[in-house]
């Protein structure tokens, strides 16, 4: 036990590098994200996440944008804990059998306009979990996707890039049906 508790006086901590997008950057891209929430919804941004059956690396990424460094909070971009209150699903992982009710309940209880991003490569094609008896598969098989975020897991800038990416397309949100697959951003 000594062994163990000298080690952590003399050797450094390993927590991970502060990320390589500066505060003015970051800032920057958080403001066009609301700004243009505000244009074409007229309020904040709001969003709802599912983890459909993922690993969690996606999760970690998500959560990571409500931390300090990227705090959303500030630029009035929020995560809500109803589906009524959401303008936008971000779906994490393959879709499994037992999720698919949850996430197809969810998706109908939102109010239009909705948008449906599925996050990371395990919700666009079902990852490593593709071949599994308890997996469907990707949530373009349950329901409509309009913006795929690819990556293992895809970086919280990334994640912003794509919600900025969304709110700029001219595609209208999707309705109750299924549409063919979505933009795709690549890592």
């Amino acid at each position: 036990m000594w062994k163990y508790l000298l080690s952590g006086f003399v050797l450094p901590p390993l927590t991970e590098r502060r990320p390589k997008l500066d505060d003015l950057e970051l800032a920057e891209l958080a403001r066009k994200l609301d700004k243009n929430a505000r244009r074409k919804l007229g309020r904040s941004l709001s969003i709802r996440h599912v983890d459909a059956g993922s690993c969690n690396g996606c999760e970690l990424e998500i959560q990571a944008l409500n931390n300090a460094f990227y705090d959303l909070e500030r630029f009035g971009i929020r995560f809500v804990a109803s589906p009524r209150h959401a303008d936008v699903l971000l779906v994490t992982g393959p879709v499994t059998k037992n999720m698919r009710e949850a996430l197809e309940r969810t998706y109908d209880v939102m109010p239009s306009p909705k948008w449906v991003v599925a996050v990371g490569d395990c919700a666009i094609d079902g990852g490593m979990f593709a071949e599994s008896y308890a997996v469907i598969g990707a949530v373009s098989k349950v329901i409509a996707v309009d913006l795929h975020i690819r990556g293992c897991p895809p970086r919280p800038a990334q994640l912003l890039e794509g919600l900025l990416r969304l709110l700029n397309a001219d595609a209208k949100p999707n309705r109750k049906s299924r549409a063919p697959e979505g933009s795709d951003i690549s890592s």
